[in-house]
């Protein structure tokens, strides 16, 4: 075995490039299966960002479906999903250069059957019984600020496009319209400002006339402390749906009017539908149940049968599996391996690769595997967070030397970190950086009661449980306590800025396309979030926003801290993030480009 060199850590030289974080890895998500055909998005940074539906099946191989200029990148509420489905050999899906609805045929042929400026459509359902497509419209053409959302349905025959007829309109927000296997039902998920999906949705199901509109509707599950996700009738009919009204997210059915638990599991059967059309669970043919199960940040493959949810020895996983043929199909996500598209033949059989995300670009010796830990906060919580250490075959740190750390916060700020295989965080590992990923109060993955750790106290919990973590590997002689940064975007970034303006113990700080004024934030972004605040900080009150705002604290900031953002932000505009033109011009020098801004303090 070769000699280490013996070198200060953060100053190993490392095989992962900054061209190798952005340029090489492939986005793979939104798996389906149209019989023995599996369909999935792939996103392609050497396209510029251009995803593309793709397939593939055993006897004609992986196929591109959607070549370019076509590009599937949805922005229904601005984060996307839905952006397509298929059915019996149809493909519908929204094009994100000009937000028109394209149906392709069994045959191949092409066609526009929805296309209105001003209106975005996703989230799409097939009814072949009335030939037609069910999809949400986000419709701004009277108000930009406040589109109207309504579930329309779309024709299939040439010559009878247009806008789509009106459903149900009236909510705030939809998602989910699902159709029942005869087509004589409709169940839609439904809520209101000031509720996020996670907060407090309503699952509604309403009976069909013969013209397939709804008649009347029932509220089936949900309410104001009830957050519902993926509805989903069963192949016999019988609705079913995840709820967390036992604290977790866990599959319920509605069955003779009353609502019944499948199975009871602490773990998290369903998580925040930032995107639509998020898959947490889906049905065999014979009536069992494969889902993702997540408990203490990791996400597994499980099956649901019989009251009892049962493991499955696949890894580490992204979304639930998808039946294929005999078996089925799943997204790879392990600490170790790039993620990838795999095939199993049958629930015992054996896995085979149908594409990875990126060639493998580390060898074994140097992947630093994300190590989950817990650790007791400044209010006597436990929270959670992956600690990666520093690791290069190369290369070791002199005698007695403690690596420095990077602290990451995610965005959200209700989302939670996964220690799936990330380049970017293994540039810091092999040069010598420890790296430490928390799931402060507020994170998903832990049960509502975690989740709602934050409410009313976003720029305080978030920012205690990241000081409390860097102390706990400080004190256990893992990382140098002198040599901390921190690092976060979006609602991380507002974390970032937040611990810097009121801790010491971070030596450098990095916000990318975070949040600096939260007051501001509710006047200027999407309406999708306009409210979000109401819970993470409370109702408007100048001083409340004031103390908890960057901006107002930037004067206590004295360690460098670098900006990143975006100027076609539309969730965080460049107003909100505290750049040098926003804070303190006078002094910062910016450099802009196409891609964005950057900036140092």
């Amino acid at each position: 075995m070769p000699a280490r060199t013996i070198a200060p850590y953060g100053t190993w030289q490392s095989p992962v490039t900054a061209s190798a974080v952005t340029a090489r890895p492939l986005s793979l998500h939104g798996l389906s299966a149209d019989g023995d055909t599996l369909y999935w998005l792939e996103s392609r940074p050497s396209e510029a960002g251009r995803t593309v539906l793709m397939r593939w099946s055993r006897e004609r191989g992986t196929a591109e479906v959607t070549p370019a200029p076509a590009n599937l990148l949805g922005r229904f509420y601005e984060y996307g999903g839905g952006a397509y489905r298929v059915s019996g050999g149809w493909i519908v899906y929204s094009e994100h250069s000009d937000n028109a609805v394209r149906l392709i045929d069994p045959d191949g042929t092409m066609r526009i059957i929805a296309q209105v400026a001003g209106c975005r459509y996703a989230d799409f359902w097939f009814d072949p019984r009335r030939r037609r497509v069910l999809a949400l419209r986000e419709d701004q053409r009277r108000r930009p600020q406040d589109p109207e959302i309504a579930i329309v349905a779309l024709a299939l025959d040439p010559g009878e496009g247009g806008e789509g007829e009106v459903l149900v309109r009236g909510p705030d927000f939809m998602a989910a319209p699902r159709l029942s296997p005869d087509g004589s039902q409709l169940a839609w998920l439904e809520w209101d400002h000031p509720n996020m999906p996670w907060d407090g949705t309503r699952l509604r199901l309403a009976e069909l006339d013969g013209q397939g509109r709804p008649i009347v509707s029932i509220v089936v599950a949900g309410g104001e402390a009830e957050s519902i996700c993926q509805p989903l009738f069963a192949p016999d009919g019988t609705l079913h749906f995840s709820s967390d009204r036992s604290g977790w997210w866990n599959l319920h059915a509605w069955r003779r009017g009353a609502v019944q638990k499948l199975a009871s599991v602490a773990g998290e059967i369903g998580g925040p539908d930032w995107l639509l059309a998020q898959r947490y669970y889906t049905f065999l043919d014979d009536g069992r149940i494969l889902a993702m199960l997540v408990q203490d940040g990791i996400k597994r493959g499980a099956l649901i049968a019989g009251g009892k949810v049962t493991p499955l020895d696949l890894g580490q996983i992204q979304g639930a599996p998808v039946p294929l043929g005999r078996g089925f199909a799943y997204l790879s996500a392990t600490p170790d391996k790039p993620l990838a598209i795999r095939y199993r033949d049958g629930l015992g059989g054996e896995d085979r690769v149908i594409v990875l995300s990126a060639p493998p670009l580390l060898a074994a010796a140097d992947i630093s595997v994300g190590r989950p830990i817990r650790f007791t906060t400044s209010d006597g919580s436990t929270a959670h967070a992956f600690f990666y250490e520093p690791r290069n075959a190369g290369f070791a740190a002199p005698e007695g030397e403690l690596p420095p750390l990077l602290v990451l916060c995610h965005g959200g700020p209700t989302g939670m970190a996964v220690n799936a295989l990330s380049l970017a965080i293994q540039w810091w590992t092999t040069r010598g950086f420890a790296v430490v990923d928390v799931n402060y109060g507020g994170s998903t993955g832990f049960g509502r009661r975690y989740r709602h750790r934050l409410d009313g106290r976003w720029g305080v919990v978030d920012v205690e449980d990241c000081i409390a973590a860097s102390r706990h590997l400080a004190e256990s002689g893992l990382v140098d306590p002198d040599r901390i940064a921190i690092s976060g975007g979006s609602a991380g970034g507002f974390t970032v800025l937040s611990a810097l303006a009121v801790s010491r113990l971070f030596k450098a700080g990095a916000s990318h396309y975070g949040i600096a004024d939260p007051m501001q934030f509710r006047r200027e972004t999407h309406k999708f979030e306009t409210r979000y605040l109401d819970r993470l900080i409370g109702i408007p009150d100048e001083v409340l926003y004031r103390r908890r705002s960057p901006v107002a604290r930037a004067g206590r900031i004295t360690v460098p801290v670098i900006f990143f953002q975006g100027l076609d932000d539309r969730i965080v505009p460049p107003s909100l993030a505290g750049t040098p033109r926003s804070t303190c011009a006078s002094c910062c020098p910016v450099t802009r480009t196409r891609a964005g801004t950057s900036s140092t303090h």
